[in-house]
C-alpha cells in the first residue's frame, strides 16, 4: 500500500468525524438560564475539624444550543469552609466554560468546619454563584457544625468524668488503666471512628438516665449510616476490669457492642452490671462474655451478625426482663449463630497458628427470667458442652425459639414455664423490639421476678396489671 493511500485511509475518517461534530452555536438570549438538580445542598451535622463526605449536584443545559458559563465562583472564596470541584477540577473560581446542548456537568462539594467555641450546633452557609448570559444564579450550601472533644490515643490514668457539654469523638482508641475510673454523665454522646475502641483495664461507669440516656455510635451522621453495622470497633472490658456499670444507654452500629473476657489461666472474673440498655446492629456479637460476671435487666440486644449474647467457657450470669431478638438481615451477611449461645469451651490459636482447645469451663450460674429469646432462625438458643456435661443454667418464664429436635427442653427441669416457638410479635423491628398488642409475651411473666424491676425500659410500671410481660418492655394500652 502506498503512502498516499495510507494517508487517505486516515484523513477521510478524520474528516468525517470532525464534520459530524455539532456546530458551536451559543445561545445568547438573556432569558436562557442553567438548570440544577437542587437549589440548596445540605450537609448533615458534621464535627468541626473533621471533613464531610463529598456531596454533588448537576448543572444542566436544557437548551438546543451551546451555552457559555462565564463564571462559576465559590462566594466565600478562600475563607469559605467549603471546597468545590467542577467536572474534575478543584478551585475557587472557574471561567469560560462551555456546556453542550442537553448536556450536564457535576459540581462536587466538601466542607471542613472550624471549631466554633460553642456547645451549640451552629449553621454555616455559603453559595456557589453561576454567571451565564448576564444571569446570576446560585446554589446555597448549608452545613451544621458541632464542636467535639477529640480523643486520639488517650490514656486515662486517674479518675475522670465526662460531662455532657458536647459530644466525644474517639479517633483510634481510649484506654482506661487498671487503677482508674471513667464516669460518663447522663446525656453524653460518644462517637467512634472506624475501628476505634474503648479498652478498660480499670472501671467504666456509664450513668445515663431515662430522660438523658448515654449514646455510643459511629461518627458518620448521614441518614444512610443510621442503622449500618460495623462502623467502629468495640467496648472492651478486660480481665482486670471491675465494678463496671452501664445504665440507660444505647450502643449502635459497632463490631462488638461489649466484650468482657478473662483467660482461663488468669483466674479473673471481670464484672458488669447492665440495666435499661439497648444494643443493636453489631456486625459480630452484641455482648461477648468469656469467664465473666454479668447481671442484666431491662436489656435489649438486637440484630447482630453473630450472637446477640454469647456466654463462653464459664462465668456467672443473671438476666431478668431482657429481650434478645436477632433478625439480622441477610443482605449484610449470612448469620450462622443463634441469638443466645452458651458454650463451655472455646478454641484459640497460639503465635504459630496452632489451635488450642479450652474445654469444660464452669458456669457458676446462667439464669434467664421473664426474658424473650427469639429471632429469624429456627434455633435461637443453643447450649453446648464439649464433653456433654450438664451446665448450670435456668430458664424460668421465658419465651424462646428452640428447634424441638435439637433440645429436649420439655424434659429438662431447668426449663420452667416456657413459651416456645410462638412469635412474640414485636411491633418495632428492627429498632427497639417493643411488643404488639397481640403478643403472647403479654402478662406471661412471673410477678415475683418483676418486683425487683418494677419499671420497664421505658419507665412504665410492670405491677399495674395481673402479671408482667416477658422481655424488657411492658405493653401499655387497653389494660396490657
Amino acid at each position: 500500500m502506498g503512502i498516499r493511500s495510507f494517508l487517505m485511509m486516515i484523513l477521510i475518517p478524520a474528516a468525517l468525524f470532525f464534520s459530524c461534530q455539532p456546530e458551536r452555536n451559543f445561545i445568547e438570549d438573556s432569558n436562557a438560564q442553567l438548570e440544577f438538580t437542587l437549589d440548596t445542598l445540605f450537609f448533615d451535622t458534621v464535627f468541626t475539624t473533621i471533613g464531610t463526605a463529598t456531596r454533588a449536584f448537576k448543572v444542566k443545559n436544557p437548551h438546543k444550543q451551546f451555552i457559555r458559563i462565564d463564571e462559576i465562583e465559590l462566594a466565600g472564596g478562600a475563607f469559605s469552609v467549603f471546597r468545590i470541584n467542577v467536572d474534575g477540577t478543584s478551585g475557587l473560581r472557574f471561567s469560560d466554560l462551555e456546556l453542550a446542548p442537553r448536556d450536564s456537568m457535576y459540581v462536587f462539594v466538601e466542607a471542613t468546619l472550624d471549631p466554633n467555641g460553642s456547645d451549640e450546633i451552629l449553621r454555616i452557609q455559603d453559595s456557589i454563584v453561576f454567571q451565564a448570559n448576564g444571569n446570576f444564579q446560585d446554589i446555597d450550601l448549608v452545613a451544621w457544625g458541632q464542636d467535639v472533644h477529640m480523643i486520639g490515643g488517650e490514656v486515662i490514668d486517674q479518675s475522670t468524668t465526662w460531662p455532657a457539654d458536647k459530644p466525644y469523638l474517639i479517633i483510634d482508641y481510649l484506654y482506661v488503666d487498671s487503677l482508674s475510673l471513667l464516669t460518663i454523665d447522663p446525656g453524653v454522646k460518644v462517637h467512634l471512628h472506624k475501628d476505634a475502641l474503648i479498652y478498660v483495664d480499670g472501671s467504666l461507669q456509664v450513668n445515663g438516665t431515662l430522660e438523658e440516656p448515654v449514646w455510643f455510635g459511629g461518627d458518620r451522621l448521614e441518614e444512610f449510616y443510621k442503622h449500618l453495622p460495623g462502623q467502629w470497633g468495640l467496648i472492651y472490658l478486660s480481665g482486670s476490669s471491675h465494678d463496671n456499670r452501664i445504665s440507660h444507654t444505647e450502643i449502635w452500629n459497632g463490631t462488638i457492642g461489649i466484650q468482657i473476657t478473662a483467660t482461663p489461666e488468669s483466674g479473673l472474673m471481670p464484672d458488669l452490671q447492665i440495666d435499661n440498655t439497648l444494643i443493636n446492629r453489631m456486625s459480630y456479637n452484641g455482648i461477648y462474655a468469656l469467664n465473666a460476671a454479668i447481671s442484666g435487666s431491662n436489656l435489649v440486644v438486637g440484630d447482630c451478625g453473630g450472637s446477640s449474647l454469647a456466654l463462653i467457657h464459664g462465668g456467672d450470669y443473671d438476666f431478668t426482663h431482657c429481650t434478645f431478638a436477632n433478625y439480622w438481615p441477610n443482605g449484610f451477611s449470612n448469620r450462622k449463630l443463634p441469638a443466645v449461645l452458651l458454650s463451655d469451651y472455646f478454641i484459640t490459636y497460639d503465635e504459630d497458628g496452632i489451635p488450642l482447645l479450652y474445654p469444660d469451663g464452669e458456669f457458676e450460674n446462667a439464669a434467664f427470667r421473664n426474658t424473650i429469646i427469639y429471632g429469624s432462625h429456627s434455633m435461637e438458643l443453643l447450649i453446648e458442652s464439649y464433653n456433654n456435661l450438664q451446665l448450670n443454667y435456668l430458664f424460668d418464664y421465658c419465651l424462646t425459639r428452640i428447634h424441638e429436635d435439637s433440645l429436649s427442653y420439655l424434659e429438662d427441669p431447668l426449663f420452667t414455664y416456657i413459651i416456645n416457638n410462638e412469635d412474640p410479635l414485636f411491633d418495632s423491628i428492627p429498632v427497639v423490639y417493643e411488643l404488639d398488642s397481640l403478643s403472647p409475651a403479654i402478662n406471661a411473666g412471673l410477678p415475683a421476678h418483676a418486683t425487683e424491676f418494677p419499671l420497664d425500659l421505658n419507665g412504665n410500671s410492670r405491677l399495674d396489671d395481673p402479671a408482667p410481660d416477658m422481655g424488657a418492655y411492658e405493653w401499655i394500652g387497653g389494660g396490657g
